[in-house]
């Protein structure tokens, strides 16, 4: 048996029920989405062409993917938890944000490898005052809509909330303690003399050490690697998606969408709720 979600704030009614039909499914209304039970498969085509035709989220579930039985959430943080991408608004402070951002989009299309990407954006940092990301914090940095609602429903469901970035760890630390998340893994800014050194200080937190935090929380938690959700915007969130038992793909880059189990475009991250069958308050 396949189940599709419906969800986003163009979806109605009558449009859900069309698609049940469409899908020769059965429809199941819950708070703020639409389930739709098929018996066999669902052709992929088909699946395809409505969510080019339709202004809200179609998401095919995979098999064997039992929302009940997750655990865990691990997402990222610039453009997927929050607005921003804070290294892009740490770098309109000196003047250098387009440089910054032609790397930053380049790194999140998979065009440059993200070590190496963000090796070249921190060298353009050098000699920042560390008051700059008091400014960034305070000043620039919003949740993506429905990051709160999502949150909420997680916790009220016993699901541990990770959040992880190929940023740092002076943003990730303040919205850990901001929102009571369970754990947080980013890099950490060099400063000397109170201003930043063009250098990381440690390992660098790239695809691979994503994947890795995911799979050690799975065993520090003792649960499976299907028992969680991946989610992310960018080419570097890629391998650890690829270790959930659900990955989603939020307002993402093309390549994202493509290898992701589930995309969310229309819906704010409220759009969480609906693929793990939690209603939203």
């Amino acid at each position: 048996m396949a189940t599709l979600i419906l969800q986003g704030p163009r979806l109605t009614e009558h449009e859900a029920v069309a698609l049940s039909e469409s899908f020769k499914g059965t429809l199941h209304e819950a708070k703020g989405y639409y389930r739709i039970q098929v018996n066999g498969d669902v052709d992929p085509h088909r699946l395809a062409q409505h969510k080019q035709q339709e202004d809200f989220d179609i998401n095919l579930l995979p098999d064997g993917f039992n929302p009940a039985e997750v655990k865990l959430l691990v997402t990222d943080m610039d453009s997927t938890l929050i607005s921003i991408e804070c290294i892009d608004e740490i770098a309109d402070f000196i003047d250098v944000k387009p440089q910054v951002s032609e790397i930053t989009e380049a790194a999140m299309r998979g065009e440059i490898n993200f070590e190496t990407s963000l090796r070249r954006r921190i060298a353009l940092l050098t000699g920042l005052e560390e008051g700059a990301l008091d400014h960034v914090y305070n000043e620039r940095l919003t949740l993506n809509p429905g990051a709160e609602q999502m949150i909420a429903g997680l916790k009220a469901n016993d699901i541990k909330i990770t959040l992880v970035s190929g940023g740092f760890t002076y943003f990730t630390n303040k919205l850990k303690n901001r929102l009571g998340l369970d754990y947080t893994l980013a890099n950490t800014l060099e400063f000397e003399n109170g201003k930043l050194t063009g250098e990381i200080h440690g390992n660098i937190v790239g695809a691979e050490a994503k994947a890795n935090y995911l799979l050690q929380l799975c065993e520090e938690l003792g649960i499976k690697p299907s028992q969680t959700v991946a989610m992310g915007d960018g080419a570097n969130d890629l391998v650890m998606m690829q270790e959930a038992g659900l990955s989603i793909a939020y307002h993402a880059k093309p390549k994202v969408q493509e290898q992701a189990h589930t995309s969310l475009n229309h819906c704010g991250l409220e759009g969480v709720l609906g693929l793990l069958n939690i209603d939203l308050g």
